[in-house]
Protein backbone atom coordinates (compact mmCIF):
# COMPACT_ATOMS: atom_id res chain seq x y z
CA UNK A 1 0.00 0.00 0.00
CA UNK A 2 1.42 3.39 -1.04
CA UNK A 3 1.10 6.73 0.69
CA UNK A 4 -2.39 8.17 0.93
CA UNK A 5 -2.90 11.40 -0.99
CA UNK A 6 -4.21 14.32 1.03
CA UNK A 7 -7.52 15.85 0.02
CA UNK A 8 -7.08 19.06 -1.97
CA UNK A 9 -8.17 21.29 0.92
CA UNK A 10 -5.43 19.86 3.18
CA UNK A 11 -2.59 20.48 0.75
CA UNK A 12 -0.29 23.38 1.73
CA UNK A 13 -1.24 25.61 -1.19
CA UNK A 14 -4.93 25.34 -0.40
CA UNK A 15 -4.36 25.93 3.32
CA UNK A 16 -2.38 29.08 2.49
CA UNK A 17 -5.11 30.32 0.15
CA UNK A 18 -7.84 29.48 2.67
CA UNK A 19 -5.95 31.35 5.40
CA UNK A 20 -5.41 34.40 3.18
CA UNK A 21 -9.04 34.34 2.04
CA UNK A 22 -10.25 34.31 5.65
CA UNK A 23 -7.78 37.06 6.60
CA UNK A 24 -8.92 39.27 3.70
CA UNK A 25 -12.57 38.51 4.48
CA UNK A 26 -12.15 39.53 8.13
CA UNK A 27 -10.42 42.75 7.11
CA UNK A 28 -13.07 43.46 4.46
CA UNK A 29 -15.86 42.94 7.02
CA UNK A 30 -14.16 45.20 9.56
CA UNK A 31 -13.52 48.02 7.12
CA UNK A 32 -17.00 47.65 5.58
CA UNK A 33 -18.56 47.88 9.04
CA UNK A 34 -16.61 51.05 9.78
CA UNK A 35 -17.46 52.64 6.43
CA UNK A 36 -21.15 51.69 6.68
CA UNK A 37 -21.35 52.91 10.27
CA UNK A 38 -19.78 56.24 9.32
CA UNK A 39 -22.11 56.63 6.33
CA UNK A 40 -25.27 55.84 8.34
CA UNK A 41 -24.17 58.16 11.13
CA UNK A 42 -23.53 60.95 8.64
CA UNK A 43 -26.97 60.59 7.03
CA UNK A 44 -28.60 60.37 10.47
CA UNK A 45 -26.76 63.16 12.31
CA UNK A 46 -25.14 65.22 9.54
CA UNK A 47 -21.95 67.14 10.34
CA UNK A 48 -22.39 66.43 14.05
CA UNK A 49 -21.44 62.79 13.36
CA UNK A 50 -18.02 63.85 12.13
CA UNK A 51 -16.99 65.25 15.52
CA UNK A 52 -17.45 61.99 17.40
CA UNK A 53 -16.31 59.61 14.67
CA UNK A 54 -13.39 58.36 16.72
CA UNK A 55 -15.59 57.62 19.73
CA UNK A 56 -18.05 55.68 17.57
CA UNK A 57 -15.67 53.56 15.50
CA UNK A 58 -12.17 54.14 16.88
CA UNK A 59 -11.91 50.79 18.63
CA UNK A 60 -12.81 48.79 15.50
CA UNK A 61 -10.44 50.97 13.46
CA UNK A 62 -7.63 50.24 15.93
CA UNK A 63 -8.43 46.52 15.75
CA UNK A 64 -8.39 46.45 11.92
CA UNK A 65 -5.13 48.40 11.75
CA UNK A 66 -3.53 46.17 14.40
CA UNK A 67 -4.56 43.03 12.52
CA UNK A 68 -3.10 44.50 9.33
CA UNK A 69 0.35 44.13 10.91
CA UNK A 70 -0.01 40.42 10.06
CA UNK A 71 0.55 41.43 6.44
CA UNK A 72 4.21 42.09 7.27
CA UNK A 73 4.51 38.54 8.52
CA UNK A 74 2.67 37.26 5.42
CA UNK A 75 5.17 38.99 3.15
CA UNK A 76 8.18 38.01 5.25
CA UNK A 77 7.34 34.28 5.30
CA UNK A 78 6.27 34.32 1.65
CA UNK A 79 2.57 33.54 1.82
CA UNK A 80 1.74 36.93 0.34
CA UNK A 81 3.69 38.32 -2.60
CA UNK A 82 4.29 41.99 -2.06
CA UNK A 83 7.22 44.28 -1.38
CA UNK A 84 8.06 44.41 2.32
CA UNK A 85 9.55 47.91 2.65
CA UNK A 86 6.68 49.87 1.06
CA UNK A 87 4.16 47.89 3.11
CA UNK A 88 6.18 48.55 6.30
CA UNK A 89 6.17 52.26 5.52
CA UNK A 90 2.45 52.35 4.76
CA UNK A 91 1.51 50.42 7.90
CA UNK A 92 3.93 52.39 10.07
CA UNK A 93 2.41 55.59 8.75
CA UNK A 94 -1.11 54.48 9.66
CA UNK A 95 -0.12 53.06 13.04
CA UNK A 96 1.69 56.28 13.98
CA UNK A 97 -1.19 58.49 12.83
CA UNK A 98 -3.86 56.32 14.46
CA UNK A 99 -2.22 55.36 17.74
CA UNK A 100 0.34 58.10 18.41
CA UNK A 101 -1.54 61.09 17.03
CA UNK A 102 -5.28 60.41 17.07
CA UNK A 103 -5.71 57.92 19.93
CA UNK A 104 -3.30 59.60 22.32
CA UNK A 105 -4.59 63.16 21.84
CA UNK A 106 -8.23 63.82 22.69
CA UNK A 107 -8.25 67.24 21.03
CA UNK A 108 -7.33 65.62 17.70
CA UNK A 109 -10.09 62.99 17.99
CA UNK A 110 -12.79 65.61 17.50
CA UNK A 111 -11.31 67.09 14.31
CA UNK A 112 -13.09 66.68 10.98
CA UNK A 113 -9.84 65.42 9.45
CA UNK A 114 -10.14 62.21 11.52
CA UNK A 115 -13.50 61.45 9.90
CA UNK A 116 -12.19 62.26 6.43
CA UNK A 117 -9.04 60.19 6.97
CA UNK A 118 -11.07 57.21 8.24
CA UNK A 119 -13.40 57.44 5.23
CA UNK A 120 -10.45 57.41 2.83
CA UNK A 121 -8.61 54.59 4.63
CA UNK A 122 -11.70 52.39 4.78
CA UNK A 123 -12.77 53.05 1.22
CA UNK A 124 -9.31 52.10 -0.03
CA UNK A 125 -9.15 49.03 2.20
CA UNK A 126 -12.63 47.77 1.29
CA UNK A 127 -11.67 47.76 -2.39
CA UNK A 128 -8.17 46.38 -1.74
CA UNK A 129 -9.37 43.52 0.46
CA UNK A 130 -12.20 42.65 -1.94
CA UNK A 131 -9.68 42.45 -4.79
CA UNK A 132 -7.20 40.42 -2.70
CA UNK A 133 -9.89 38.09 -1.36
CA UNK A 134 -11.15 37.24 -4.85
CA UNK A 135 -7.66 37.05 -6.35
CA UNK A 136 -6.52 34.45 -3.84
CA UNK A 137 -9.31 32.11 -4.99
CA UNK A 138 -8.66 32.80 -8.66
CA UNK A 139 -11.54 35.16 -9.40
CA UNK A 140 -10.70 38.20 -11.48
CA UNK A 141 -12.89 41.06 -12.66
CA UNK A 142 -11.35 43.67 -14.94
CA UNK A 143 -13.35 46.52 -13.39
CA UNK A 144 -12.42 45.52 -9.83
CA UNK A 145 -8.77 45.10 -10.80
CA UNK A 146 -8.70 48.51 -12.44
CA UNK A 147 -10.57 50.07 -9.53
CA UNK A 148 -8.31 48.52 -6.88
CA UNK A 149 -5.20 49.65 -8.74
CA UNK A 150 -6.55 53.15 -9.50
CA UNK A 151 -8.79 54.29 -6.63
CA UNK A 152 -5.82 55.25 -4.50
CA UNK A 153 -4.67 57.80 -7.12
CA UNK A 154 -7.24 60.49 -6.27
CA UNK A 155 -7.62 59.50 -2.60
CA UNK A 156 -4.08 58.80 -1.42
CA UNK A 157 -2.77 62.34 -2.06
CA UNK A 158 -5.49 63.62 0.24
CA UNK A 159 -4.44 61.11 2.88
CA UNK A 160 -0.82 62.11 2.38
CA UNK A 161 -1.76 65.72 3.01
CA UNK A 162 -3.21 64.61 6.33
CA UNK A 163 -0.40 62.13 7.21
CA UNK A 164 2.61 62.78 5.01
CA UNK A 165 4.49 59.88 3.16
CA UNK A 166 5.52 60.34 -0.46
CA UNK A 167 7.38 57.01 -0.81
CA UNK A 168 4.27 54.84 -0.54
CA UNK A 169 2.52 56.88 -3.25
CA UNK A 170 5.36 56.18 -5.71
CA UNK A 171 5.33 52.47 -4.87
CA UNK A 172 1.57 52.19 -5.41
CA UNK A 173 1.85 53.96 -8.77
CA UNK A 174 4.55 51.59 -10.04
CA UNK A 175 2.60 48.59 -8.69
CA UNK A 176 -0.51 49.79 -10.56
CA UNK A 177 1.50 50.21 -13.76
CA UNK A 178 2.98 46.71 -13.46
CA UNK A 179 -0.31 44.98 -12.66
CA UNK A 180 -2.39 46.79 -15.27
CA UNK A 181 0.28 46.18 -17.92
CA UNK A 182 0.05 42.39 -17.53
CA UNK A 183 -3.68 42.16 -16.69
CA UNK A 184 -5.03 42.00 -20.29
CA UNK A 185 -2.59 39.15 -21.04
CA UNK A 186 -3.93 36.96 -18.23
CA UNK A 187 -6.77 34.58 -18.95
CA UNK A 188 -9.82 34.38 -16.71
CA UNK A 189 -10.02 31.28 -14.56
Amino acid sequence: MGPVALPAWLQPRYRKNAYLFIYYLIQFCGHSWIFTNMTVRFFSFGKDSMVDTFYAIGLVMQLCQSISLLELLHIYVGIESNHLLPRILQLTERIIVLFMVITSQEEVQEKYVVCVLFIFWNLLDMVRYTYSMLSVIGISYAVLTWFSQTLWMPIYPLCVLAEGMYFTYNHLYSERRDILRVFPNKKKM
